[in-house]
């Protein structure tokens, strides 16, 4: 039957419940008990046993089945299933002659219903609520797939996540999963002096990230503004204010492609701890992404199958300088612009004309390095060209104190010992000015105000940002990001059904 054959039948049911006095979508129901609760309670019952103790349970419809004077449908909650032993004796004398046939002809896979009855184990070992009364909680217009879409249609399935989390307990359980860690590591931060606290979304210069914002536009004050694309800014002028422990998690957009890496709105906690450098931002992500997998999958070994391989959080996280992981792969050390720029070549990575070493030395280890990084491993000491607010090192030249965690070939996270000398921090906003007079829309803008917070005075700082959608991923499994988005942004469908 055709699906708007099927819709036209269910409204037609629909109001058939309302003809004999059941309003399909009820306002509430009383539970006892949730499907899991039950399983667990009761896992020792004998087969063909009951416990006449009165029980209430509520779910979706799953499965059904009709025996003539039997029915056995199956519902399922957030926390698990359980069937429903429909014997018709025992409804019609608790509702009425009517009420079995009811149920068999008018209630759908789908649909809601709420149940109170006994516990009864059948003989063939299924645990039920042997059901004595029932209430249609929503009449289900739409049937649910035959098949997860999952299977057959990707695009299908993120359009329409709800289908998705109905059919498969694993979709459910990564955005548990992914709550679970969001919880961890606010839990973590908090309980180690950390103070979140929120920054703006809408902003005059959206800064602290390479990357192109979206522009949107205040009507009262006629103003474009656009939506952030990192925190960093402003959780730095938090430092300058007197917080010395502070970070943030939330929302960050950016106006980029999608892949199975990047979604253009996602989710990240940027941490800054005041007297403290990149050393120590390393030695706090490297315990708290430990603390937290043991907490969200109960252990700090982590298969990833995408990969092939298992990662171990429990050892020290490897800790090596870009240089050094350039040359462990390549053969190749990068110092003049010249010799960089025909070995880079010569290994099949474009570079722009006119590039920098520390560019050059950068386009390399993306091509080239990033992916080989299975273990965890921090990427230290970056080019001065490709990072305007990290701190100048203090013994490389043309270096900055910046790392870079990989685990499993992916970024997981950039932190810094952070620039707070507010005379460089123009400088080097103006070179990135200039980069983008010169046709590179990703380049910083130049926060004025931003420069002002630091002329007050920043005290020495490590900051850091973590992606949360990647970091699932790892925990989970998952093969894109849009599998640990609950509503990936997607292009729209053709057209609209009404």
């Amino acid at each position: 039957m055709a699906e708007d054959d099927l819709r036209r039948e269910r409204i037609h049911k629909a109001e058939e419940l309302r003809n004999h006095n059941q309003n399909p979508y009820p306002y509430r129901f009383e539970r006892t008990h949730n499907a899991a609760d039950l399983q667990a309670k009761y896992r020792d019952l004998e087969n063909g046993k009951e416990v006449e103790t009165e029980v209430s349970v509520a779910g979706r419809i799953m499965a059904q089945r009709s025996l003539g004077k039997l029915a056995f449908l199956k519902i399922q909650d957030a926390s698990s299933s359980i069937q429903l032993y429909c014997e018709k004796k025992r409804i019609s004398e608790a509702m009425g002659p009517e009420a079995y046939k009811w149920l068999d002809k008018l209630v759908d896979i789908g649909d809601f219903i709420g149940v109170r009855g006994s516990i009864r184990r059948t003989d063939k070992g299924e645990l039920s609520v042997y059901v004595q009364d029932y209430e249609v909680l929503c009449k289900a217009l739409l049937p649910l797939p035959s098949e997860y879409y999952g299977l057959k249609d990707t695009e299908k399935l993120y359009r329409q996540r709800y289908l998705g989390l109905i059919m498969d307990a694993e979709v459910r359980d990564t955005f548990r999963k992914r709550a679970l860690t969001i919880r961890a590591i606010r839990n973590y931060l908090d309980s180690d002096g950390f103070i979140e606290l929120e920054t703006p979304v809408l902003q005059v210069e959206a800064g602290g990230a390479a990357a192109r914002p979206f522009a949107t536009h205040h009507n009262a004050l006629d103003l474009t503004l656009y939506l952030r694309i990192a925190t960093e800014l402003h959780l730095k002028r938090l430092v300058v204010g007197g917080f010395e422990k502070v970070y943030e998690l939330g929302r960050i957009f950016r106006n980029e492609g999608v892949s199975t890496r990047h979604n253009p709105e996602f989710t990240s906690v940027e941490i800054y701890q005041a007297y403290a450098d990149y050393v120590d931002i390393m030695d706090l992500v490297e315990s708290m992404l430990r603390t937290v997998a043991i907490e969200v999958i109960g252990s700090s070994y982590v298969s990833f199958a995408e990969k092939g391989i298992d990662v171990d959080l429990t050892p020290a996280f490897r800790r090596l300088t870009m240089v050094d992981a350039v040359k462990e792969v390549t053969g190749l050390s990068f110092t003049d612009p010249l010799q960089a720029a025909e070995a880079a070549k010569s290994l099949g990575v474009k570079v722009p004309k006119k590039a920098s070493v520390g560019e050059i030395l950068y386009r390399v280890f993306e091509d080239k390095v990033e992916h080989t990084l299975m273990q965890p491993t921090f990427i230290m000491d970056y080019p001065i060209e490709i990072s305007p607010l990290a701190k100048s090192h203090r013994t490389k030249a043309q270096m900055v104190e910046r790392f870079e965690l990989y685990i499993s070939g992916r970024e997981m996270a950039d932190g810094f010992s952070e620039l707070n000398d507010p005379l460089e921090q123009r400088t080097r906003f103006e070179a990135q000015v200039a980069a983008r007079a010169a046709g590179d829309d990703e380049a910083h803008p130049l926060d004025e105000d931003f420069v002002t917070a630091l002329e007050h005075g920043m005290p020495p700082t490590g900051g850091v940002g973590i992606g949360i959608d990647r970091l699932v991923m790892l925990l989970t499994g998952s093969l894109s990001i849009r599998d640990v988005i609950a509503f990936p942004t997607q292009r729209p469908e053709a057209a609209h059904k009404d």
